[in-house]
Order: C-alpha cells, then sequence, then structure tokens
C-alpha cells in the first residue's frame, strides 16, 4: 500500500492532482484496510492523535498568510535586497539568521515559503541570489531546533513524551536549542558562502 501511495505521488502529480488529496486519499484507505482488522484499534488512535497540534498547524498556516497580505513578504524582501547590496557573504548569513529566526517563532514549514517569496521578490540574481535560495532552506531547517513551536516533529514528540510523564520545560529547550542549533547554523551558512564564492567571476 505504501508503495502504491508514493507511486501515486509520482504518477497523479503531473496530472495537477494536489499531492494533500493524494496523501489523504492514502491515509484514508490506509484507515480503512486497519480499521476492517483486529491488530489495530482505530478508535484509540484518534482518541490519541494529538489534535491540537493539527488545529495550531493549520492556525499558523492562516497567520502567515495573513502576514503575507499584510506586507510582510514586501518587508522581508527590501531587508534582502539590502542584503544582497553587500556582497555573497552578507546575504547568506543574514539570510540563513533571519530565516531561522522566523522559523523559530512561527514554524518551519510556511517559513520556507514565505522566504522563498521574498526571495523571488528581490532583485538578486546570480549567485547571490542563489545563495540566499540555499541560506533559506538551512535557517528553516536549524532554526526550529530553537524553540519547541519551530517544528511540527518536535510538538508531536513532546506530545509522545507528555503522554508518558516526561516534561521538557520551554526555558530548559530554548536553552539547549540555541546552544546547539547557533554555532551549527553559523558554521553551515559560512560553509555555504564559501563553497559558493568560487562560483563568482
Amino acid at each position: 500500500m505504501l508503495l502504491l501511495l508514493l507511486a501515486g505521488f509520482f504518477v497523479l502529480e503531473p496530472l495537477g492532482i494536489p499531492v494533500s488529496a493524494i496523501a489523504a486519499l492514502g491515509a484514508g484507505i490506509l484507515f480503512a484496510v486497519a480499521k476492517r482488522g483486529r491488530v489495530i484499534n482505530t478508535g484509540k488512535v484518534l482518541r490519541g492523535a494529538p489534535w491540537q497540534i493539527v488545529i495550531f498547524s493549520l492556525g499558523m498556516y492562516l497567520v502567515v498568510y495573513g502576514l503575507r497580505n499584510a506586507g510582510l513578504t514586501d518587508y522581508l524582501t527590501t531587508v534582502l535586497n539590502m542584503l544582497a547590496e553587500r556582497g555573497l557573504w552578507a546575504a547568506t548569513l543574514g539570510t540563513g539568521v533571519l530565516s531561522a529566526f522566523l522559523s523559530s517563532i512561527m514554524n518551519n514549514m510556511p517559513s520556507v515559503l514565505v522566504g522563498a517569496l521574498s526571495i523571488d521578490g528581490s532583485a538578486a540574481t546570480g549567485t547571490i541570489k542563489e545563495a540566499m535560495i540555499y541560506a533559506n532552506v538551512i535557517g528553516c531547517d536549524l532554526g526550529p531546533k530553537i524553540t519547541p513551536i519551530g517544528s511540527l516533529a518536535t510538538l508531536l514528540w513532546l506530545h509522545v513524551l507528555a503522554q508518558k510523564h516526561i516534561t521538557i520545560g520551554w526555558g530548559y529547550y530554548f536553552r539547549c536549542g540555541i546552544t546547539m542549533t547557533l554555532p551549527v547554523l553559523l558554521v553551515t551558512l559560512a560553509a555555504l558562502a564559501l563553497r559558493l564564492s568560487f562560483n563568482q567571476p
């Protein structure tokens, strides 16, 4: 079944069928199969699902698109243009740190989309634009480790731990997250800038 789902992504998406619809159909079929069997208690699965996290994630998308309509991407584009004017290193480090900050406070999934839209609307070209695109991905991948709300996976994991009566405070998580994430983020962005500097004329 999972192989059919994977094949569906490759076959149906080019036909204009959204990935979300394919995934929902696959989930529905798997759930129906599980419900007919006796191995999995589907009622317990539904009751134990972290629905509040699902609602939170949907809410974040609504907030982000609202901010976009309010001019957030235009403001970010202005900031990115200023960074691009200062050269490759400033563009790479600045974009990565900015993306990491945004993804840590409003979740990485919408943040990477907002960053991509802002970069696309900027005046950056060539190697500098390439660096900003990669830096946005890096920042949105590492930045969520700073706060618990930065990543859906983190929220799900904390939910599972809470069910096991293991509580991790937000303050402790933030201290550990920022201590471990910032050095890795800066080193990765510096390595990216160094690598792309060889592509410049």
